[in-house]
């Protein structure tokens, strides 16, 4: 398969991130989830057409976790199957009345993140089943930023997503080889190859905590080329003793 300009660059950004932080090793079985999204969708077929390089003996799975929104759960459902089917990975669809439950009037202020945390539970326990060391998240660059900025508005604290984390006394890798690929990127990646994508029917898409932080950085970049570049690469750069938990 001959790569063109657009998916050489995202292989490079993919080749970084799992070089540099060690997200794979030989006879890792290694389950993608797969929320449906441009993000996740896009990663799970640039894996499949890489993995080779990344280690021997590798095994890749992917598990589709449907939140149970509206009226086309089975359509969703078989759209992931057959999207799963024909890259010929093994695929575990996952459904639940998470998103409903979520979403009830006695859990209006944060919706989101309860239907996360019970869709990740059923990430693992997938990953249980399957017996699996790595669990990879579609996450990306633009994720790491507005996480960042989340956490400190409305969480107050500086804190963001990791490149590779071990979880549950290192029985489990949580990465994410997207951490250095930007979101544009991605969105033109799975236009080209018109790649299976899916609307989730989700009540609070569009009008959550995370799509206010994406504005506002959105904003951010207009008036100021390169500060959402500038915010990435601050976590680099964290000089601690210039933070007031290290005052006299």
């Amino acid at each position: 398969m001959k790569a063109t300009g657009l998916h050489k660059k995202l292989n490079s950004r993919l080749d970084k991130a799992i070089w540099q932080h060690h997200m794979f090793s030989d006879g890792d079985r290694i389950l993608v989830a797969v929320s449906g999204g441009a993000d996740s969708t896009a990663l799970l077929y640039l894996l499949k057409h890489r993995l080779s390089i990344y280690g021997q003996d590798l095994k890749l799975y992917a598990v589709y976790v449907d939140l149970g929104f509206g009226h086309s759960v089975q359509n969703r459902c078989r759209t992931m199957q057959a999207y799963f089917d024909d890259l010929e990975i093994p695929g575990q669809i996952v459904t639940t009345t998470i998103g409903p439950i979520a979403h009830q009037p006695s859990n209006c202020v944060s919706p989101c993140f309860l239907c996360s945390r019970i869709r990740r539970k059923k990430v693992f326990e997938t990953a249980e089943r399957l017996d699996v060391q790595r669990i990879v998240f579609g996450h990306h660059k633009d994720d790491v930023v507005e996480t960042l900025l989340l956490n400190m508005i409305f969480s107050r604290e500086i804190s963001s997503m990791i490149p590779h984390l071990r979880v549950l006394g290192g029985r489990y890798s949580l990465v994410r080889p997207f951490y250095y690929t930007e979101e544009k990127l991605i969105k033109r990646f799975v236009l080209q190859k018109q790649l299976a994508v899916i609307d989730q029917e989700c009540p609070t898409d569009g009008n959550s905590q995370r799509q206010t932080v994406k504005n506002l950085v959105d904003g951010l970049e207009r008036d100021y080329p390169g500060a959402r570049e500038n915010l990435f690469k601050s976590l680099l750069h964290v000089k601690s003793d210039y933070l007031l938990q290290n005052a006299e």
